[in-house]
């Protein structure tokens, strides 16, 4: 196993990947705030599969964080990332500091109308924002390539689809599938939050999803009828607090009133200090249903 390479600065993440390029060499990029789960790992292996220079950016960005948000206290561990990075087959891992990124007070932001309205976006004001004009730098700095991000944050790849196409930019988004961890906890860095109890109680959420889509299987299509199942389900667990359920059209996400055709059920909501996403994507063509639930991790 060998360590990826260290990258502090734009202008060496810049210069590796013209390299690559001229080489004749694709890139893949994963963009990340680090703290490594196996779902980074499965977009590592993601882009390691397609590409010939794979960089992961492991940077925690200010810029989407609310003022009273956990921007300090966000997991790091540089060391324990580099080293899964290399047991991925990383070449390059972007490492930037804040002053790198954002040298002076920022004046242009990235904003994609429409999309960012709703589930997430209503509950935490600018974040969408400091989000696409982080990934809009990144994409800029790593030039064309393929970029891959989690399906977990199905708002997120979503908004960055919409703005790679809007904006023209050389990169192709690849979603990737959302990753559990074997008891159903969709994984994610805040997982770190939770204590044994909070993390028992957080199995809740992706258990109403397995109920919903049971329900959407056997038929059921209504939107009120489905979130109010979902939204009991959690309301039974008291360790958990519902910050939201949504069923939403998957292209646009708007709320729909019935399923009849690409959907997303989505839902976030606050364990302990820890605010969790989860969610699953339907579709209906006439009674064909088609659910996406994620993919389990293997136990260790």
């Amino acid at each position: 196993m060998t360590l990826p390479t260290l990258l502090r600065r734009i202008d060496e993440v810049r210069a590796a990947c013209d390299d690559a390029r001229r080489a004749g060499g694709t890139i893949g990029l994963v963009p990340t705030m680090g703290f490594f789960h196996e779902g980074h790992r499965s977009l590592m292996r993601a882009a390691r599969a397609a590409n010939e220079l794979v960089v992961v950016s492991l940077f925690v960005n200010p810029t989407q964080f609310g003022p009273s948000e956990d921007l300090a206290a966000y997991p790091r561990d540089l060391d324990r990332d580099t080293q899964a990075a290399g047991d991925e087959g990383v070449d390059v891992l972007f490492a930037p500091s804040v002053d790198e990124m954002y040298p002076e007070p920022g004046v242009t932001t990235v904003h994609v109308s429409g999309l960012t309205d709703g589930l997430c976006g209503a509950r935490r004001p600018g974040h969408f924002d400091g989000v696409t004009t982080v990934v809009a730098k990144l994409f800029s700095i790593v030039g064309p390539c393929r970029a891959y991000f989690g399906r977990k944050d199905a708002q997120q790849l979503a908004v960055i689809t919409r703005m790679a196409r809007d904006l023209d930019l050389p990169v192709e988004v690849v979603g990737c599938p959302l990753v559990r961890e074997p008891d159903g906890v969709a994984m994610s860095s805040r997982n770190a939050y939770l204590t044994d109890e909070e993390r028992a109680a957080a199995t809740v959420l992706s258990r109403a999803l397995a109920s919903a889509a049971d329900e959407i299987s056997a038929g059921e299509r209504e939107a009120a009828a489905i979130l109010g199942g979902v939204r009991a389900r959690i309301a039974d667990e008291p360790l958990v607090e519902l910050d939201y359920a949504e069923l939403v059209d998957a292209a646009t996400l708007a709320p729909i009133e019935r399923i009849d055709a690409d959907a997303l059920l989505a839902l976030a909501a606050f364990v302990g200090r820890a605010r969790l996403l989860d969610n699953c994507s339907v579709t209906v063509s006439g009674d064909h249903v088609t659910i996406d639930q994620g993919v389990v991790a293997f136990a260790p």
